[in-house]
């Protein structure tokens, strides 16, 4: 019921509020006050921890916790990995300890991550990651492909030679250093214990990587590659490659092909390396075969045109020793007929009982090669094509059987010995090659291809095929 007092301030147009909404008001500003702060401290949140996950980027690649399909360090664990085919970097600085002597230890590490960000964004634009950088060292990983590797480290020398012409203006010395690459299947995953881990690769392939960015040094250039890598080339005629030694390392059977990748070579020793380069590789070839005598001149004669070319100064000095003390150091295995082992054995027939067939083929025709028996070459080459791409077709039936995830990849290194097959066809049928160079490569054929691809790709194969068979 409305009072005569309040019928009486209404028609005069004062209306006065309830005693309560003064004191509602306050509460609800108090209260959206309150909630633009909560508002305000979870973005805060938000920002710290993706500035926390940014920050732990810098540890552990975001590039690995993909690779591991994880959506962020939260979701790693211990153990977790998975495998991969991928392209292995390693570089160092050359002369790092006598450099650093003359720097105190502040300038040595603003020299070390001066020169760490120079090298990083090029190791980026082709799809790497670093790894883990040791020391003055780093070691980058390319998942995607082997061409993206071997661009990256032309492009890390192309932007060390800008480096150093920023040093050379400040007056201080230029800085060299080597890389080596080498591509195969690798575990990603982590490792550590259980107040530290870390995201890394594992495999052989990493230890071959580093030991072909050590054997720069002896053979005094930039950048070598294994031959896993070259047969990984997407393209290898954006590259100057020459093939420049058969190097023993540890925990392998037989001697690694070594390749010189000489892209930031100044334009006129290009150029002459280029030109020399089948006279080159002859004659590292006749070095190999322990005939020092007949490489010797050929390395003169590279020399003569390209002076400034240090792999042929060093062979050169290699077959002087080796005909004054009557030995070579060369690894030594190329005159001998590949046997075949249990090195070999797969443990699948589809694979293993072709195989043996084709190493007997192979050391045939080396031998037939190196008789000068061109009358039977053809034939023999002919009948190698066939028996390969027979077997090759069959042994990719198998793996699409079994859904065989590196099955890309496997193939990739089937179609590359065919196109060495279908290279030294060529070779022998233009005659102008010598017969004990051309048996040398088909032994680079057994040694290499044959010996590296059922030691190591096979192998991978056959063992996910028992693990399918065994769960069924």
């Amino acid at each position: 019921m409305v009072t005569p007092r309040e019928t009486h301030h209404a028609m005069n147009g004062l209306v006065h509020e309830p005693a309560s909404l003064p004191w509602l008001r306050a509460e609800l500003q108090k209260k959206k006050v309150a909630l633009e702060q909560e508002i305000i401290a979870h973005r805060h949140s938000l920002e710290l921890l993706r500035q926390t996950e940014m920050a732990y980027g810098r540890f552990v690649p975001h590039q690995i916790l993909k690779l591991l399909k994880a959506n962020s360090i939260l979701d790693i664990s211990l153990g977790e990995q998975t495998e991969r085919n991928m392209t292995i970097m390693f570089s160092d600085i050359r002369n790092f300890t006598p450099l650093s002597e003359q720097m105190s230890p502040r300038e040595t590490f603003a020299f070390i991550n001066s020169y760490l960000g120079e090298m990083e964004p090029v190791i980026g634009r082709y799809g790497g990651f670093v790894d883990k950088y040791i020391g003055d060292a780093i070691m980058a990983v390319f998942p995607n492909s082997a061409d993206d590797g071997l661009h990256a480290a032309v492009g890390m020398l192309e932007q060390l030679a800008e480096y150093n012409r920023g040093r050379a203006r400040a007056g201080y010395r230029d800085v060299r250093i080597g890389i080596g690459l080498n591509t195969g299947i690798v575990l990603l995953g982590t490792i550590g214990g259980t107040q530290r881990m870390e995201g890394t690769v594992l495999s052989d392939s990493v230890n071959l990587a580093s030991r072909l960015e050590n054997a720069t040094k002896a053979l005094q250039t930039p950048l070598l590659v294994s031959e896993y890598t070259v047969s990984a080339l997407a393209d290898a005629s954006q590259f100057h490659i020459r093939f420049l030694d058969r190097r023993l390392v540890k925990g392998k059977q037989h001697g690694q092909s070594v390749y010189e990748v000489f892209n930031n070579d100044a334009p006129d020793v290009l150029a002459g390396k280029e030109a020399t380069r089948p006279i080159f590789e002859e004659a590292v070839a006749f070095y190999h075969l322990q005939a020092a005598a007949r490489a010797l001149p050929m390395f003169e004669q590279c020399l003569r045109q390209v002076p400034e070319d240090r792999p042929a100064q060093i062979y050169l000095e290699r077959c002087q020793r080796a005909l004054a003390t009557g030995s070579s150091g060369a690894v030594g295995e190329m005159r001998i007929e590949l046997q075949w082992s249990e090195d070999f054995v797969v443990g699948v027939a589809q694979i293993d009982e072709p195989h043996r067939e084709l190493v007997a083929r192979l050391n045939s025709l080396a031998a037939t090669v190196e008789a000068g028996g061109a009358a039977d070459v053809d034939s023999m080459i002919q009948f190698l094509t066939d028996y390969v791409s027979f077997h090759f077709g069959d042994e990719e039936q198998l793996m699409r059987e079994v859904a065989y995830p590196l099955m890309a990849d496997h193939l990739r290194e089937h179609q590359a010995f065919v196109k060495q097959i279908q290279a030294l066809r060529v070779e022998i049928s233009h005659g102008k090659r010598d017969a004990l160079y051309l048996a040398f490569h088909v032994q680079l054929l057994l040694l290499d291809w044959f010996a590296n691809h059922t030691t190591k790709t096979d192998r991978h194969l056959g063992r996910f095929i028992h693990g399918i068979r065994s769960t069924h």
